[in-house]
């Protein structure tokens, strides 16, 4: 056909990623839902998961809380020197 025009390329858009969907090292924070392994493992170490007997469907529910640590004091020095 004369005067048929070329496909165009498709366009390409890119989308910038929520810093909180980001792989790699967030998998060093604490997370509320364990994988299945991780589960077991702490049903072992609680002796409520035996590998020989128990199936790994259907696993109990298992709390992984963070344990909140107080956070810093000030230091009564710097506490006079604010009030002078």
């Amino acid at each position: 056909m004369p005067g048929a025009q070329k496909n165009p390329e498709p366009q390409v858009f890119l989308m910038s990623i929520d810093s909180s969907l980001k792989t790699g090292s967030s998998l060093g924070r604490h997370r509320n839902v364990l994988t299945r392994a991780e589960r077991i493992e702490k049903l072992q170490d609680r002796k409520k998961f035996d590998t020989n007997s128990d199936s790994p469907l259907g696993l109990p529910k298992v709390g992984n809380r963070k344990i909140v640590t107080g956070g810093k004091k000030p230091k009564k020095a710097d506490d006079a020197a604010a009030a002078s």
